[in-house]
This record gives structure tokens, C-alpha cells and sequence, in this order.
């Protein structure tokens, strides 16, 4: 499966610098945001598409107002929204300017109106967000464009992951990564729940990911080691910049540090792999043989005192040595020789 020119089955990781409300409402922030992402790593940047008329209701009634031990507690959901989301004027400039610099760029669209805005700018994917895999009909809508699906998992029961993944598959779309996630903000680390990661490539037939709330980057390691083939996160500029997403993203350095990780945790993986590499080889050299360990006369018998496993590794395999032991040696053999019968 595709993303862009990203293979997940070849590429290693494909990790996703969220920006949300990371702009503080400025366009110049958002594209230096893009652009350095771009420079630590992140294959891409992802948006979000809404308006708060498109998501919530301008309603002061009590079901509005946000409560539950949030950042954002006594905040009316309209209010929020007007502040986070990102200008739908905006969107042409940073997919030109992303792709213009080489980061991928892709949006979680919030209702119909922002799937048709989308194809406007043929994005590699589309994210649905951990909140709207309940709305049913927008997965229907935006799968339909057929393009790859990325869902997150958050406040689902498996009942409805399972109806998300068919509705993908009735439209023939087959192209779905579903990201394990944790849908408070930020998250800790005992609800991450990272062994669900492979539980969900396995449950639905899917590629699996992480959407991460939680903070540093040991959980973003820990799902690489799991098999996660999507690793997102929030990404923000400077924790100076503010706004609704701050206290959970990470900057510049944090991002960059766990790119990093992330990287060389791939690395260390690696792949089964039971060859003989040249580097195995060359590392034979310090490994036991045998070898004469007492000089050995014509006629003599091979025993323990005078025919030893020890390093380095140019004489016979150790394996041979209850073959050797009893029987007469046909020739001398000297003291510190490799023994080679």
C-alpha cells in the first residue's frame, strides 16, 4: 500500500506531523511549520479541514459547553473551533508549498463539503479523526474518493472499527491503516495500550499505526517495535506560538529527537535474516576451532590434552572434534596449529 510514493510495506515508517490549530492563525506560521518539518524528517504534514459551523452548532446550551476534565474545560465548542481551525483559503498555498519543498500533504476532513474542497488539491490520503469514525456516512463519502483511508481508533468499540474497515471495502476501497489511539489530550502512558497495535493489523486485515498523545517519545518507539507502519503526532513550530493543541505537540527539537528514535529503532529490528553477511564472516575469525594445543607425533593418539576447542576460529568446527578423538594421527602436528584434518 501506497501513500504518495510512500510504500508502507518497503519504506520503513511513514511518520505525520499533525499542525491542527499549531498556526496561531497565521499562514507564515503554518508554512514555516510545513517547512520544518520538512527538514527533520517527517514524510508528511497533515491539516484539518472544518469550520466550527461544519462540526459543531453555535449553541450556548449546556450539551456545548466542554467539560470532563479537558484543557479546554468551560470553553463553549464553537468558540474552540472558530479559534483552532485553519482558514480553508489557506489550504492551496501550503499544498503548493509543501509539495513545491518535497513533504507530503494530506487534511482530515470534518463533513462532506471539506471531502469536495479536498479533491480540489488531490490529496495523498485522508484522515478520519479519532471523534468522526462514528459518523458513518462521512467515512462512506470520503472512502468513495478512493483514495488510502487512515482511521484512527480512538473512542470506538471494535463493533464499530469492524463497521468503519466494511463501509472502506463496500465502496471497494482496500487501502485502510487504522491507528491505534488514545483519545485524551495528552494522554497517559497507561492508556496507551501500544499492544493493540498488531492486535488491529491482525483483527481487520488492515495495516496499523500510532496516533500519539502522549508525551515523548517512548511511546512512539515502542509502537515502531510493534509493528506500526504510521506513526502521527502533533507538531508544533514553538510552544510559544500557544493555542488549543500546544501542550500536547511537539516542537521542533522534541519532533526531530523522536524521528530520530524512531529511525534508529527501525534499524535495530532489521529483518529475520540468517545469512552469512560479511560481516558475520569476518566476525567467525573470534570464534572456537580446533587446534593442536600440544605438539603431536606421528602414530599418536588425537585426545582432550592434545586436540582443543579454542579461539580464534581458522581451524576445523568444534563439531568434528568427537569424530577426531581415538584416532591416530597420520602425520606430525605442531603445537599452535590450526588443526584441518
Amino acid at each position: 500500500m501506497k501513500i504518495g510514493n510512500f510504500d508502507l510495506n518497503k519504506d520503513g515508517i511513514y511518520i505525520i506531523a499533525e499542525l491542527s490549530a499549531n498556526h496561531g492563525g497565521e499562514i507564515g506560521i503554518a508554512k514555516e511549520t510545513i517547512k520544518a518539518a520538512y527538514d527533520i524528517g517527517a514524510n508528511a504534514i497533515k491539516l484539518q479541514t472544518y469550520t466550527a459551523d461544519t462540526i459543531t452548532l453555535d449553541s450556548d446550551k449546556e450539551d456545548f459547553i466542554i467539560k470532563g476534565g479537558t484543557l479546554w474545560d468551560d470553553r463553549k465548542l464553537y468558540d474552540l473551533y472558530k479559534e483552532a481551525y485553519l482558514p480553508w483559503e489557506w489550504h492551496k498555498e501550503l499544498f503548493d508549498y509543501a509539495r513545491e519543498i518535497g513533504i507530503d500533504i494530506f487534511s482530515s476532513p470534518f463533513d462532506k463539503t471539506a471531502v469536495d474542497f479536498l479533491e480540489e488539491f488531490n490529496p495523498s490520503a485522508y484522515k478520519i479523526a479519532s471523534f468522526e469514525i462514528t459518523d458513518y456516512e462521512l467515512i462512506r463519502y470520503t472512502a468513495s474518493k478512493m483514495r488510502p483511508m487512515i482511521i484512527s481508533t480512538g473512542i470506538a468499540t471494535i463493533d464499530e472499527i469492524q463497521d468503519a474497515v466494511d463501509i472502506c471495502r463496500e465502496v471497494g476501497n482496500e487501502n485502510i491503516v487504522l491507528l491505534k489511539c488514545t483519545s485524551a489530550y495528552p494522554a497517559s502512558l497507561e492508556d496507551a495500550n501500544l499492544s493493540m497495535i498488531p492486535n488491529l493489523a491482525q483483527t481487520f486485515g488492515v495495516i496499523s499505526g500510532f496516533s500519539d498523545h502522549t508525551l515523548g517519545s517512548t511511546a512512539p518507539i515502542v509502537a515502531t517495535t510493534l509493528g506500526a507502519k504510521v506513526i502521527e503526532k502533533h507538531f508544533i513550530l514553538d510552544k510559544s506560538i500557544g493555542g488549543a493543541d500546544a501542550d500536547f505537540s511537539m516542537d521542533k527539537k522534541e519532533f526531530k529527537e523522536m524521528i530520530e528514535a524512531v529511525r534508529n529503532t527501525e534499524k535495530l529490528l532489521g529483518k529475520v535474516d540468517y545469512s552469512m553477511t560479511e560481516q558475520k564472516k569476518l566476525s567467525r575469525r573470534f570464534s572456537r576451532s580446533l587446534y593442536v594445543s600440544k605438539d603431536i607425533k606421528k602414530g599418536e593418539v588425537f585426545t582432550e590434552k592434545n586436540i582443543r576447542s579454542v579461539r580464534p576460529g581458522y581451524g576445523m568446527h568444534p563439531k568434528y572434534l568427537k569424530d577426531i578423538l581415538g584416532k591416530i594421527a597420520e602425520k606430525d602436528f605442531e603445537f599452535g596449529e590450526a588443526f584441518n584434518r
